[in-house]
């Protein structure tokens, strides 16, 4: 049985992308792909991600905000920037890690003065979509150089 690539889906803090990321790579992929998620922060679960992630059928509540340092030591195939403040603030990573930005808008930032409702999870259902495409390609995709 061949090893499942460990990939890290790095956000800024961890409440939203890097969570979507994470519970789709593990929805989608759980049978290639040892998904993580972080931040270089942490924010807590974004309750509006928790939503509409249930909306496509997968469960992230049991999913935790955290930092890297919380996850330990672990041999990453790949880190996966998604966003840009991720990016510019990524550490380095030791052996063999090949670290991809894939940037993705993000939801609270762009909802953050709209009111609770359909309107603001629309924002979020488009940028779960996307990411879904993206967790669809892998981990073929980042193979690429």
């Amino acid at each position: 049985m061949k090893e499942k690539i460990k990939i890290l889906f790095l956000c800024t803090g961890n409440s939203c992308r890097s969570q979507m990321a994470e519970g789709w790579a593990r929805h989608l992929r759980g049978d290639r792909i040892e998904p993580y998620s972080a931040g270089i922060e942490k924010h807590g679960l974004n309750p509006c991600a928790v939503m509409v992630m249930a909306e496509a059928g997968v469960d992230i509540r049991a999913q935790r905000s955290k930092t890297l340092d919380e996850i330990g030591p672990v041999a990453f195939d790949f880190v996966v920037t998604v966003c840009g403040n991720a990016n510019e603030h990524c550490p380095v990573f030791p052996g063999k890690t090949r670290v991809v930005h894939v940037g993705f808008e993000d939801p609270p930032k762009l909802t953050a003065n709209l009111p609770d409702g359909e309107e603001k999870l629309d924002v979020f259902r488009r940028v779960r979509d996307e990411i879904r495409r993206f967790v669809e390609t892998l981990p073929e995709s980042l193979a690429k150089p």
